[in-house]
């Protein structure tokens, strides 16, 4: 079922990212998230389909292990989270993740309010309670865990059967949530909406639901856990890292404002499948604690190795986005994450796959196309001419490009609205090799030089150029700077760049125009 079939469209498209745990610096797999949530908001952009667009990310700068990573740093714990919220500002704006709202949990004009009255509302509709707690809780995941969750490692020392990180047995007082109410809602939530993508989390989900869920501790002991939100009218506790960073969601909306109901809920929310369980079991009963409503659609997306192994600083083979595009660029690697990441299996990454893709598919494929029709000595009136069909009657290859490109964009938004970019963006890359392969069939180079085949030669450059300009418009999700690059170079106007402009241009449909005079390589080979 398609984003248009099984979200309820309104005025407004809202879109999500996970708000990102300051304890180090950006990898790629946050921005990975962000790339896939940036895609969806411009497509929506491109589509046109709703009157406003919210696109909300931002940084998640509360708990022990914040704390400790300041520490480690010899910095208080507000200037630690300043600069690697920095860091993920800088990346974000250099990769074109085109955001409305980032929000940061330290933020006090607007965050506190809102995680305060959320509070207020759960206290008043006698969600929560305080009672003596005991349990395993792993402070890497900021969680407690139950039996079922945990394993013993090579040490013989107890861990996350999920992430393998040790934890400790813990003894305090804390503020419960009544999650065991909820469990029914969820379940119903789940089977109703049918939120979760892809339909293989939906199932881990259902997985966690077989067993009764249990109350929640949602609150830690000040002096335990003091870099946190205070809990309204008790200093001896701080708010729960996770209670905290969920409620981020609805800030950006304008919660507590009244108004900010007409922001919610979110259409789609972006998450990584490590945080399905905070997703997809608390937050659902969190709103319908509060009495919101839930997200009409979690998009879960796998993770990425490297050279088939897991990221981890153990390892020091964790990828900093912001050094790798010194070489790849910035959309090169978008791209290389978009093309080759597939939301329900783990991707991998490797240096020499990156610059495979990129060289093959960005330069030999995109690139050197445009270049060659845009080259003087192949295009000498430095125009963009008409297609006129019958003139290309001669060509098998150009009437399947023909019937190729007016099905690009139906084929192009079934994948989208399924949210797989990448085989979106295998059906473009096949439409630019069938271009390619014409200009090698009909020797373009030869027909340059001969006077009677003018008028064929001006009706495959035409067709070439057309087939540049649709997919350039379909890239835009994809590549944003590059693909305005590519239009820009073929004298697209910016108010012909929308979803209805995708439309294959017949005969006589569009005048005869000159290229931009501003040449450029769309992307430089990589060595």
């Amino acid at each position: 079922m398609s984003i248009a079939q099984s979200i309820k469209r309104s005025k407004l498209f809202y879109v999500t990212t996970p708000i990102f745990y300051v304890n180090a610096a950006p990898h790629i797999g946050h921005l990975y998230s962000a790339s896939l949530a940036d895609c969806v908001y411009r497509y929506e952009k491109l589509r046109n389909r709703s009157d406003r667009l919210l696109f909300s990310t931002g940084t998640d700068e509360h708990g022990s292990k914040i704390q400790q990573a300041a520490a480690a740093h010899n910095q208080e714990p507000k200037q630690y989270c300043d600069k690697i919220s920095e860091s993920y500002k800088t990346l974000f704006e250099n990769s074109s993740i085109n955001y409305t709202h980032f929000n940061r949990t330290t933020d006090k004009d607007h965050h506190f309010p809102a995680v305060q009255h959320f509070w207020n509302e759960l206290t008043a509709k006698d969600h929560i309670y305080k009672a003596n707690y005991a349990g395993w809780y792993c402070v890497s995941d900021e969680s407690f865990l139950t039996e079922s969750q945990l394993k013993e490692n090579e040490k013989k020392e107890k861990v996350s059967a999920e992430s393998g990180h040790p934890v400790k047995w813990i003894e305090e007082s804390n503020y419960m949530f009544k999650l065991s109410k909820f469990h029914e809602d969820i379940e119903y939530w789940i089977k109703r909406s049918n939120p979760i993508r892809p339909k293989k989390f939906e199932k881990v989900l259902m997985e966690y639901l077989k067993e009764p869920l249990k109350d929640i501790s949602i609150s830690r002991p000040s002096d335990r856990v003091s870099w946190a939100i205070p809990v309204p009218g008790d200093d001896t506790q701080t708010v729960y890292v996770w209670l905290d960073a969920l409620v981020n969601y609805l800030t950006s909306a304008g919660y507590p404002d009244p108004k900010f109901a007409a922001n919610w809920p979110p259409q789609l929310q972006v998450i990584g499948k490590d945080i399905l369980k905070f997703h997809g079991i608390y937050w659902p009963a969190f709103l319908i604690a509060a009495g919101l409503e839930p997200p009409a659609r979690l998009l879960v997306h796998s993770h990425w190795t490297v050279d088939d192994q897991k990221m981890s600083k153990s390892k020091n083979n964790v990828v900093d986005p912001n050094k790798v595009t010194a070489k790849y660029t910035h959309d090169g690697l978008r791209y290389f994450l978009l093309r080759e990441g597939v939301p329900h299996s783990d991707g991998n990454y490797s240096a020499t796959k990156v610059t495979r893709i990129i060289n093959a598919e960005l330069v030999n494929t995109l690139g050197n196309l445009l270049s060659r029709v845009c080259a003087k000595n192949l295009n000498k009136r430095q125009v963009v001419p008409q297609c006129i069909r019958k003139e290309l009657h001669k060509f098998d290859s150009s009437h399947k490009l023909v019937k190729k490109l007016k099905q690009l964009p139906s084929i192009y938004e079934e994948h989208f609205e399924s949210f797989n970019f990448y085989l979106a963006v295998d059906e473009i890359i096949g439409i630019l090799h069938m271009t390619n392969a014409l200009l090698q069939e009909v020797e373009i180079w030869k027909m340059v030089k001969d006077p009677t085949q003018e008028k064929k030669f001006d009706a495959i450059l035409g067709l070439v150029f057309e087939t540049l300009r649709i997919t350039g418009i379909l890239l835009q999700p994809i590549v944003p700077h590059k693909s305005k690059e590519l239009l820009d170079r073929i004298n697209v106007s910016a108010d012909k760049r929308s979803w209805d402009d995708t439309k294959y241009l017949l005969d006589g449909e569009h005048e005869e125009r000159p290229l931009s005079k501003i040449s450029h390589k769309l992307i430089e080979r990589i060595k």
